[in-house]
Parts: C-alpha cells; structure tokens; sequence
C-alpha cells in the first residue's frame, strides 16, 4: 500500500527564501521590514509574557477584527485573521477550489500558487502576464475565466513589483465568476490599493498581511475582507486556533503605531527609489516598483545567475533568483537599511567590473 497520496508523492513544495544560520550575511532576500517591528507591538507582547499563556488564544482574533474593522470601515463579520497570508491563501483554496477544478493564477506571480493547486489536486491555469509583467491590453485568457474557480492576483506583482492598473484588474474579476482573491501583501509600499474591491464585488476577497510593512514576520499574522458569505465559509475550514495569543496582541498594537508605519514606508520608499536609480545608471533594467523590493536584469555580459551567486559567494549578501522560465534573467532585491543598500551597490559595482 503506497501511504502517501500519488499528487502529493509527485508533488514539488514551495522553496521560501533562505533564512542563514551564519551570522554576518546581509539579507535581501525575503522582503523582511528591516527597520524592526513597532515598538507599540514589542510593548504589547513584553506585557503578555505571563500566566495566560497557558490558556488558548481567542479562536477567531475578535478583538483584531475589531480593529482591522475599524480602520478600514467593514463589519468584523467580513474579517478573517490567519497565520500569515498564506495561511488565507490556503484557506481560500480549502474553501472553495476541490480536485479537478480550475485553479488559476496571473503569471509570473507569486510560485506558493501552483503548489497549492498541486496539493488540492486542482487543475492549475496560467494566465500570463506581458513582457512588462502587465495584464495584456487584449488577453487570449479572458474566455477561460468562466470555468475558473479562484483566481489569485498579486497586487503589486511579485516578483516585479509592477502595479497591475485597475481597469485591467476589474475586467478580469467581471469575467471570473469565481472567488476572486486579491493579495495585497505589499499594498502599504504601493501609491493605491484595491480594498474597495471587496466592498463592490460578490466575489472578490483582499488578502493582506502583518509580515512586510510592519515588521512581523516572525509572528506570522495575515488577514483577509470580502463578503460575509465568503468569510463564513473561509471561518469554517480554518484551524481551531490558527493565530497565536501573542500575534494576535502584537497585531492589535501594531495598527495603533501609525507614526511609526508612516516614517518606516517613507525611508524603505525613498531608499527604493534611489538603488533603482543607481542600477539605472550602472545598466541594469529596473522593473518600477510598488513594494519593498526591485527586480532587475543585469547588463550583459553579466548573467542574473552569476550576479545573484556572486553577491552570495563573495560579499555574503543575500538575494533570490529563480532558475524559471521568463524570470532567470532577474534578481530580487528586497529593500534593506542605508547601510545596507550602500554595499549591496558597492558590491553590485565590483562584480559588474569583473564581468
């Protein structure tokens, strides 16, 4: 008897980015906040380390909810927390995408997707982007909609960073008649967001996340809005307790720190805007960037896989590069500190040079 299921015996995991052991590398490679979390949320867990840690958490994160409800004006009964955004994105395809249906997601995008599909048994559906990793102004793709269960959208993209126009977003959702799942992740860097989608469609849930603009990563906290139908449903396959106490607390504090998440977007945006502009003048290709992080393409004769093994290898920074159809040619870049930055050009320069 062959104990583990044949889609899942075949099936090839999710690789997240490296998390080093080693002391001393310099991070870019998961688009982790890297000026530290709140200190309104460092606060709230330092006061929770005591006795009712040995009761469970609140198994729907009311008051989160509550407070997610109130600064972007939705019923709590339309809020979902979850561990992470992933967490959300797992639920969802839990929810409402069973083996054999249409699964499908814009491409490239963000590579969790289809092993998603991979693990329900779904039938996963590319719907791909154009060479600026925008939705084609006349997609051939828009008449397989009708057939898709759920449909996950990145916005901004991942891994380019682009922001997909919302006319183009809001034809391809009017043509889904599936749950539409908008994954904002890394709106907070962004000039606009979506968030009224969910307020103006039957189908569309945004998905957001604690992880990149409030530094939280390691606590793992996403949530998600869209009708109360679909939160319902999503509410009824999740874990009993999905969200720890502590992240539930943390979070709670985290969204009364603005005037600490306004100065953290501003140094991590006007630090992007400068390494996009120094690779710029160094002959790089620099997708336009909505997020913490910069996609781009090295002059050649420089390969993205040499500049990529080269950071590593000789100057112990840490980058992502995807051996991947119409994605090799890039590395990703997440936005660090000054410091940081500044010697990721140095080094960027010096192998540049040696090519």
């Amino acid at each position: 008897m062959n104990r583990v299921l044949p889609h899942i015996a075949q099936l090839h995991g999710y690789v997240p980015g490296e998390q080093p052991q080693v002391p001393g590398l310099i991070k870019l490679n998961t688009n982790e906040n890297p000026y530290g979390p709140p200190p309104r949320a460092l606060a709230a867990l330092r006061d929770a380390l005591d006795d009712r840690l040995r009761l469970y958490p609140d198994p729907t994160a009311t008051e989160l909810r509550k407070a997610l409800a109130a600064r972007y004006d939705f019923p709590p009964d339309q809020i979902i927390v979850g561990n992470g955004c992933d967490d959300i994105l797992n639920l969802c395809v839990r929810a409402f995408c069973g083996p054999g249906d249409r699964l499908a997601y814009l491409w490239p995008s963000y590579s969790l997707y289809p092993v998603l599909a991979a693990i329900q048994n779904a039938q996963p559906v590319e719907l791909p982007l154009d060479d600026q990793f925008q939705i084609p102004a006349h997609p051939a793709w828009l008449r397989q909609l009708d057939r898709v269960r759920l449909l996950f959208i990145t916005q901004p993209n991942a891994p380019s960073g682009v922001w997909l126009p919302r006319v183009a977003l809001q034809r391809v959702i009017e043509e889904t008649p599936g749950v539409v799942v908008i994954d904002e992740a890394y709106v907070d860097f962004a000039a606009d967001n979506c968030l009224d989608f969910a307020r103006d469609y039957p189908n569309v849930i945004v998905a957001r996340s604690f992880s990149k603009s409030y530094a939280l990563a390691g606590l793992r906290i996403g949530w998600a809005v869209g009708p109360a139908e679909l939160i319902r449903a999503l509410q009824k396959v999740k874990d009993s307790y999905n969200v720890n106490r502590l992240s539930q607390l943390a979070a709670r504090a985290a969204l009364e720190d603005d005037v600490w998440l306004v100065d953290s977007l501003r140094r991590i945006r006007i630090t992007r805007e400068c390494i996009h502009d120094a690779l710029l003048a160094k002959g790089f290709f620099v997708f336009p960037s909505q997020t913490n992080f910069l996609f781009a393409r090295p002059p050649a004769p420089l390969t993205a896989r040499r500049w990529f093994e080269a950071l590593r290898a000789d100057y112990r920074i840490l980058t992502r590069w995807w051996d991947a159809d119409r994605i090799r040619d890039f590395v990703r870049i997440s936005i660090g500190t000054d410091d940081e930055m500044n010697k990721f050009l140095e080094a960027t320069g010096a192998i540049l040079e040696k090519a």
